[in-house]
């Protein structure tokens, strides 16, 4: 009996060892919103003469996605949260990092939200609410923003709304990172073209 106790005890230990081996062996994959992209040929064109100065307030984001795992939708009523799979940072903070670089880039301006806040210089004040995103492995990414860029100057703005939608299909995970990366590019790019229009004297006017 004692002998019979002893070898259950030991087929138990070697069980957990190999689950315990399996669960330390899966590695953890860590992502980025950043877009690397070089702005187009008419992106290029269409940066405004002189300095531009941008500040980009914290993104407000869905209290699900306020995480640094990334979160895809399996159904009408469900979410997984991805354990493996996750952001560089939490994801509201990854996001207003990718539009903030986004927009800099596209504007060749200068992100003055973390210090160096010109001297008499108007410096364009942008909030970002994320209002919607479902991404679902092997199908699409659905997102829906909201922004209000205003110039610290003079109080002119502008009120604006993208939604989007882009395939994320054939690469798991990957295509999910990828819609991503793709639907905050588009936020960039739309809000980007709203700065240029209000520095332009359009105000109150989205670009679409």
């Amino acid at each position: 009996m004692q002998r019979s106790f002893t070898l259950i005890s030991l087929a138990t230990s070697a069980t957990a060892a190999v689950l315990l081996s399996a669960c330390a062996s899966a590695p953890t994959r860590f992502y980025t919103l950043a877009d690397t992209a070089a702005p187009t040929a008419a992106a290029a064109a269409s940066i405004p003469t002189g300095q531009t100065f941008i500040e980009v307030a914290p993104v407000s984001v869905p209290e699900r996605l306020a995480r640094p795992q990334i979160v895809v939708r399996t159904d009408a009523t469900r979410v997984d949260i991805l354990e493996q799979d996750r952001w560089s940072a939490p994801f509201n903070n990854e996001l207003r990092d990718a539009l903030a670089s986004g927009v800099a880039n596209r504007l060749g301006a200068v992100d003055v939200t973390r210090g160096g806040r010109p001297n008499n210089q108007p410096v364009y004040r942008i909030v970002v609410e994320l209002r919607q995103l479902d991404a679902v492995k092997g199908g699409k990414v659905d997102a829906t923003f909201g922004w209000t860029i205003t110039r610290s100057d003079n109080s002119s703005s502008a009120v604006c709304r993208l939604s989007v939608v882009e395939p994320a299909s054939g690469l798991g995970v990957d295509g999910v990172v990828q819609g991503m990366q793709r639907a905050v590019g588009n936020a960039a790019d739309a809000i980007a073209a709203d700065v240029t229009a209000l520095r332009a004297g359009k105000t109150g006017v989205c670009s679409r």
